[in-house]
């Protein structure tokens, strides 16, 4: 494994599992106490790592998490954050975006200090249908997933939940309206991390994938016999496997309106791959099956072809080495996981 340090946003901070060099695990929680909503690592400095704390800002950390700093403030609530892997002009660091609460994209130019809204994402047509149901008493829809193509700056996508999954070719100052094929209620978005062709959608009705840019999607369905997704990754050298995890839509008709996902010890979910166009596959390989507790996160490593780390609502870290063919559970418990992000080797 190249990574050997795992960062998660948990129900009381941020975990940092680190493997010492004997080969054991340390386990710490820093911002005790705070609840996060994101976290992002710069792709160009990746000892730089970002959070944002639920009505308070963006955080910045220069050395891979270990200490923290209040960096600015966008005037929003922060639901999502994105780093440019390209270099800003007079930087080496890329552009910091932040996808809002009510739904909005600002951006920064000086790695998070100041910000500036972009106005033209308030000029999507049909924003004002766009409502979360996870949001009660306003049902304020939020921007759940932003991401910026790895071939060119000025592409971004920002999927919305619950409303749009929208597209701009110019930095963010115009936005498209809905990508027809993609998932309006978006819970995981992201760009493949080298190719600029594709990028992957997991929400309710299932898992997306544009292999255009964001241009146009698609929503491949067989072999998906659970329809909530929540995490998507891709592999970083062959685009054409990625994954997702996903649990049973709830039932109104049995009067579910909690999410199994969001259900500790019921989620009845599980992890599946696609490969080059193929049926979703349902993995196993030691996994629990089904997953009582959600994948909530699922991440791969650049330097790592193959390798796919899952981590579950019970604190539970998951890796596979081939492909999710395989998998064996990592010996460290983090309490609970909402978001996972590894870092390479320092």
């Amino acid at each position: 494994m190249n990574s050997s340090l795992f960062l998660a946003i948990t129900s009381s901070g941020l975990a940092r599992a680190e493997q010492q060099a004997n080969g054991r695990w340390s386990v710490e929680t820093v911002l005790d106490g705070q609840t996060l909503r994101c976290l992002t690592a710069d792709p160009l400095n990746p000892d730089i790592v970002y959070t944002a704390v639920d009505g308070q800002g963006v955080l910045r950390s220069d050395n891979r998490g270990q200490n923290w700093q209040v960096v600015g403030n966008p005037g929003y609530d922060v639901r999502s954050l994105a780093v440019s892997p390209h270099p800003a002009t007079g930087s080496g660091t890329g552009l910091l975006y932040a996808g809002l609460r009510p739904s909005g994209v600002c951006v920064s130019h000086d790695s998070g200090q100041t910000w500036s809204e972009l106005a033209g994402f308030q000029r999507i047509r049909g924003r004002r249908l766009w409502r979360s149901p996870a949001e009660p008493p306003d049902w304020r829809a939020y921007v759940m997933g932003l991401s910026v193509s790895p071939a060119d700056p000025n592409v971004i996508v920002a999927g919305v939940e619950f409303g749009a999954l929208v597209r701009s070719d110019d930095g963010g100052r115009s936005w498209s309206n809905h990508r027809k094929g993609a998932l309006r209620d978006c819970h995981s978005l992201t760009f493949h991390a080298t190719n600029g062709n594709w990028v992957y959608e997991s929400g309710g009705g299932g898992a997306a994938v544009s292999r255009d840019g964001g241009l146009t999607w698609q929503q491949p369905k067989a072999g998906l016999d659970r329809r909530y997704g929540w995490a998507c990754a891709a592999d970083p050298e062959r685009p054409e496997i990625w994954y997702v995890s996903a649990s049973p839509m709830p039932s109104l008709l049995r009067g579910q309106f909690v999410p199994p996902a969001h259900m500790p010890g019921k989620s009845d979910a599980a992890i599946y791959r696609s490969a080059g166009g193929a049926p979703w596959e349902r993995l196993g390989g030691g996994l629990p099956e089904p997953l009582n507790y959600m994948a909530n996160a699922l991440a791969t490593h650049p330097k790592s072809p193959g390798h796919l780390y899952a981590g579950l609502a019970n604190g539970e870290v998951w890796q596979s080495a081939d492909y999710g063919d395989n998998w064996q559970k990592l010996p460290f418990n983090l309490g609970t996981v909402y978001k996972l992000l590894l870092l390479e080797e320092a």
